[in-house]
């Protein structure tokens, strides 16, 4: 497919219909969120909603969203969902303003170095071979919380080693479970009604201390054991604490913890989705799920898959990117301006909130051929280079783009990997695979699937 850029002035803007009194159009946000904000491309480019009394502005174009993500000063990190998030994530480098945002990138970005990765890629492989041990021909899974459960397991153990027992691991998933769902449909509730001694609020705030005191306390130990020399123990933890091993002032216990539960949410639920999703793809789509099994049966010839398999496989990561188009698991993200800007010629003042959604953009069909079709081989190389920039977003884009995706791809690639390689999964009774809804991270609601042991293969050249 051709793709031809639009001038500026070829932008339009445009309102969505029918906001309802004081809710504005928060109702169909809240029924029907993704058919809604697919709905909006068909309004222009740039189209004005109402949530409450507020405006918000939802860009629906490309260009317009890489305008909007490569000019982070403007366009701050901020509105209401970052607000609700900063409530976990502190000030980490995922919801940092734009002031602090480059300092902390520096601070984080030798943990991502690819020399480390590699070191990260044996406790991937550790936790899967944890997971697949415990499950059996004819068994019932729930899918996604299986996969967000060995993601937050898996990026436990890159953060903090052997520093870390089961029981406090459990203990802050249980919490992290809890605060991350309770996230999306707070950013819905005004702020005095979400200091009332509700049960709801009561049990929020209880595990997000729990999270708070657990992390604080892991760190404490871990500085204790370490002692001035500050030794590397190839996690991401020893990474973070090195920066102010040269006597330079380094980040404090309260910057760390941020960074660290900031790492949890990036390195677990959305990747947790992605696997969720690419599982309940194979089990619609015949071909990719023989083309994967011929892929991982040739590489690794029934083994678990490891660290220098991933230049051999491929297809199995354009599986998985090919299931983030289409279920990109950041579905919704907002800025804020903070200066006066012109965007698809409409004049935002200071303050507007920008909402840029992935779920939009990934199956607009003047993007896409077959927008709705589940096609891993789009993202060929000589196919992928026909597309926009802007066109794919489920990593972000510019300065903020997800500094952990080289990261997650292989992790999502591994574990992907390993589990076609021995089992053939199958949808099970009281399967529902719609999207949940108001959630932060796009997920199935109940992806029930039955397990099937693969006879094993030749083996691998």
């Amino acid at each position: 497919m051709s793709y031809v850029a639009l001038a500026t002035s070829a932008f339009t803007a445009g309102v969505a219909p029918s906001p309802l009194p004081v809710l504005g159009h928060g109702g169909q946000l809240l029924r029907e969120p993704l058919g809604f904000l697919q709905s909006l491309r068909t309004h222009g480019d740039l189209v004005q909603i109402r949530l409450g009394p507020q405006r918000a502005y939802v860009v629906c174009h490309p260009e317009l969203a890489l305008q909007v993500l490569k000019d982070d000063r403007t366009f701050d990190k901020g509105g209401p969902l970052f607000d609700r998030l900063r409530d976990v994530l502190g000030n980490g480098l995922g919801t940092c303003p734009h002031r602090d945002h480059r300092r902390q990138r520096r601070l984080i970005q030798p943990a991502f170095h690819r020399a480390r990765l590699e070191r990260y890629g044996a406790s991937m492989e550790e936790e899967l071979a944890r997971l697949l041990g415990g499950w059996h021909s004819g068994d019932v899974l729930d899918v996604f919380p299986v996969m967000y459960s060995f993601t937050l397991r898996s990026v436990l153990r890159t953060l903090f080693s052997a520093h870390i027992d089961g029981r406090t691991a459990d203990g802050i998933q249980r919490s992290f479970e809890t605060v991350l769902g309770g996230v999306m449909q707070r950013m819905f509730v005004p702020e005095p009604l979400l200091r009332l001694p509700t049960p709801g609020n009561r049990r929020y705030q209880q595990c997000r201390r729990h999270l708070f005191d657990s992390v604080d306390r892991i760190i404490a130990d871990y500085r204790a054991e370490q002692g001035p020399a500050r030794d590397d123990s190839g996690d991401l933890l020893s990474a973070l604490l090195a920066t102010g091993a040269d006597g330079a002032e380094g980040p404090d216990d309260r910057e760390i913890r941020d960074q660290v539960i900031s790492m949890m949410m990036a390195g677990s639920e959305s990747l947790g989705a992605v696997l969720a999703w690419s599982l309940h793809q194979l089990t619609r789509d015949p071909v990719s799920e023989r083309r994967l099994h011929e892929e991982v049966d040739a590489v690794l010839g029934g083994r678990p898959a490891r660290w220098p398999d991933l230049p051999h496989l491929p297809f199995t990561g354009r599986l998985l990117t090919e299931t983030m188009r289409l279920h990109p698991p950041g579905w919704l993200f907002t800025r804020t301006t903070r200066k006066e800007v012109e965007l698809a010629g409409l004049r935002l003042p200071p303050g507007s909130t920008v909402v840029i959604t992935p779920v939009s953009l990934h199956r607009d069909p003047d993007l896409y051929e077959r927008p709705e079709a589940f096609d891993p081989d789009r993202w060929l190389p000589e196919r992928a280079a026909a597309l926009p920039r802007g066109a794919f977003l489920a990593w972000g884009g510019g300065p903020r783009k997800c500094i952990g995706d080289t990261f997650a791809m292989a992790e999502g690639t591994l574990a992907l990997a390993t589990i076609a390689s021995q089992w053939r999964l199958r949808p099970a009774p009281g399967n529902d695979p719609r999207p949940a809804r108001l959630t932060t991270v796009l997920h199935p609601r109940r992806l029930r699937l039955t397990l099937t042991a693969r006879p094993a293969p030749v083996a691998a050249h």
